[in-house]
């Protein structure tokens, strides 16, 4: 095993914060290209884009890479976050968007009286916020530029159901503004099964999988130097989950070693940074299929399954799909199940040990 020297911990290439782009990371461009394309056509076929996933599926490095692509294009981009005012903050970013403050004052769009910019003479002020929008836009659509709005971790709140109906609006008049939100399953489909906002129903949906094993394997090897055998085990025990492959290759480029000596400590971050916020959000019926499935090893029929738990084929299929669209089971292979992260199993009998185990 090739051992690890002279490599700083400041230098490592793997992180194990969410939210930042890492520096070593496996790219989505099939996903990253389709939605830029959708976004560039001269006449998109959509102006909306959501991208779900289960927690530490790499969801925000998506969102990021592609507004970095289409910021270098020249686009406009707006972080808008979804806990505060949103049509307030988009009022205010665009008003304070690099180049148009000279042409917002020109074209005389008085937001003063929304706490925005400062009070024109003789202009009566905007007094509601979609029409400063709308004003605002009627200026950029003119420069012939494009709004890219991202929302990260989106949740069925009022501030977002405003944003989304007004976007919904300004759309509608043909203003270069587009949307691109992130969120869990559950979240995005509440949103998407609002009766007031019902045209997100048709809204294009990126579910995130995991990450090609070939592909993660070649990057364990690439930045350790590792031979073929140890790379492709690494890149198993991480099963393509980006928040493993980070965590795992974190911890190889500080204490190198065996593998397998690292997976206490990736357990313990897969717990307390992701499996235990899941764990947390999960019915208790929804708990009960995962602790026991749990007592299986590997795979396990679907018939042994709903026998353990005493169900019907009719009320299991309801928990199986459930926990499919979560990101938590594997349905691939007709009449199994199996743990889709990376030994959720081990997790799972650790916090229910005083139940069966």
């Amino acid at each position: 095993m090739k051992e690890i020297k002279n490599r700083s911990i400041e230098s490592n290439p793997f992180t194990i914060s969410f939210g930042r782009k890492p520096q070593e990371y496996i790219s989505r461009s099939p996903q990253a290209d389709l939605i830029i394309d959708s976004f560039r056509g001269l006449h998109p076929v959509t102006q909306a884009y959501m991208i779900s996933g289960v927690r530490g599926s790499g969801k925000t490095v998506l969102m990021t890479d592609i507004s970095e692509r289409l910021k270098e294009e020249g686009w406009i981009v707006i972080d808008l976050n979804p806990t505060v005012d949103m049509l307030r903050s988009l009022a205010s970013r665009l008003y304070d968007t690099s180049g148009f403050h000279k042409e917002f004052m020109t074209a005389k769009i008085n937001l003063s009286i929304l706490g925005i910019g400062v009070s024109i003479e003789e202009v009566p002020p905007l007094s509601d916020y979609e029409t400063a929008i709308a004003r605002m836009m009627d200026v950029i659509k003119k420069k012939n530029k494009k709004v890219l709005l991202v929302i990260d971790e989106v949740q069925n709140s009022e501030s977002v159901r405003q944003l989304v109906s007004a976007f919904q609006i300004l759309i509608r008049k043909e203003y270069p503004l587009f949307l691109l939100m992130t969120g869990l399953h559950n979240n995005l489909n509440s949103l998407q099964n609002d009766n007031a906002i019902t045209f997100l129903l048709r809204t294009p949906k990126v579910v995130l999988q995991p990450l090609n094993l070939p592909a993660v394997g070649e990057s364990y090897q690439t930045v350790f130097g590792l031979d073929i055998q140890t790379a492709s085990h690494m890149a198993a025990i991480t099963k393509g989950y980006p928040f493993a492959y980070q965590v795992l290759g974190f911890l190889y480029w500080n204490r190198g070693g065996e593998p397998d000596d690292l997976l206490p400590d990736l357990d313990q971050y897969l717990s307390g940074f992701v499996y235990e916020k899941i764990w947390s959000e999960l019915s208790a019926r929804d708990q009960d299929v995962m602790d026991r499935m749990a007592g299986f090893s590997g795979e396990i029929t679907v018939k042994d399954l709903r026998d353990q738990l005493q169900m019907t084929s009719q009320t299991f299929s309801v928990y199986r799909d459930r926990l499919s669209k979560k990101g938590l089971v594997n349905t691939d292979h007709y009449g199994y199940l199996s743990f889709s992260l990376p030994r959720f199993e081990f997790f799972v009998r650790r916090i229910t040990s005083d139940r069966y185990y």
